[in-house]
């Protein structure tokens, strides 16, 4: 009960950091994203969920026969790029509730009836692989495993279809993040095809995004302050830091 109080803590001081918030629109500079909650994170949040995340994604597609940009896609969806309460509290990061035939630990959440029971995970790893054998191993699924590794398009109204999700407009969501960040670069990558970036209005990627810098190692909140003439106040205020930690490889807003 004490971790448990810890991480709801935890939730609740993100949520003081206006990361939750049910009054934005869908895709505008910051995100809302919407599956068993609504949460708001700014688009340097999703790329760096992308970031930690995506090589997880290409081993279970390697593994699984799952496309890379989907499990990405339902991952930055479901788990609002990993600061929904689910994944926070569960490490849960599709929403998988709890079924007939799971017998590890649960959680207890709010989402189409009260106080319903999600899976609960030791890690987010976990919860990446649970979310791969899910698909696999249900029957009602199969389906998606006839189609083409790389056409995501087919894989999110096939998942609507199978009954993954209960929004209508599951499909166009999971379609618009997976074109927004181009996460078919993955699939490509896994493939061995060469990866042709298309054009897609409100798109975002790492490399394309002059408003965005990569943390190198040796790099300070100061030393990247004056590379860009910019504030430390400024820079915290754009990327919500509330302290000088800075990551390799985080992605921090310079304009």
């Amino acid at each position: 009960m004490v971790e448990i109080k810890k991480i709801e803590e935890k939730y609740e001081a993100a949520k003081e950091e206006n990361k939750s918030n049910a009054n934005e629109t869908v895709y505008s500079k910051t995100e809302i994203l919407e599956a068993t909650t609504r949460v708001k994170v700014t688009t340097a949040m999703v790329l760096d969920y992308i970031a930690t995340y995506k090589d997880v994604a290409e081993n279970n597609m390697k593994q699984y026969g799952i496309p890379s940009s989907i499990i990405l896609g339902q991952g930055i969806l479901e788990s609002g790029a990993g600061t929904g309460p689910l994944s926070v509290l569960a490490n849960n990061h599709f929403g998988i509730k709890c079924h007939k035939d799971w017998n590890g630990p649960s959680i207890k959440y709010d989402d189409d009836e009260e106080q319903e029971c999600f899976r609960k995970y030791d890690q987010a790893m976990e919860s990446f692989q649970d979310h791969s054998q899910f698909l696999i191993n249900r029957t009602w699924y199969a389906p998606l495993f006839q189609l083409e590794k790389d056409d995501y398009k087919q894989w999110a109204r096939g998942l609507k279809n199978a009954g993954y999700a209960t929004d209508p407009k599951y499909p166009e969501k999971l379609i618009a993040i997976i074109e927004r960040y181009q996460l078919y670069q993955y699939d490509a990558e896994v493939l061995g095809k060469p990866f042709t970036p298309v054009n897609f209005s409100n798109q975002v990627t790492p490399s394309s995004n002059a408003d965005l810098y990569q943390v190198s190692q040796g790099d300070t909140l100061y030393s990247i302050s004056k590379k860009f003439n910019i504030s430390i106040d400024d820079l915290k205020r754009k990327n919500n830091i509330q302290d000088n930690a800075l990551s390799i490889g985080q992605n921090i807003k310079v304009k």
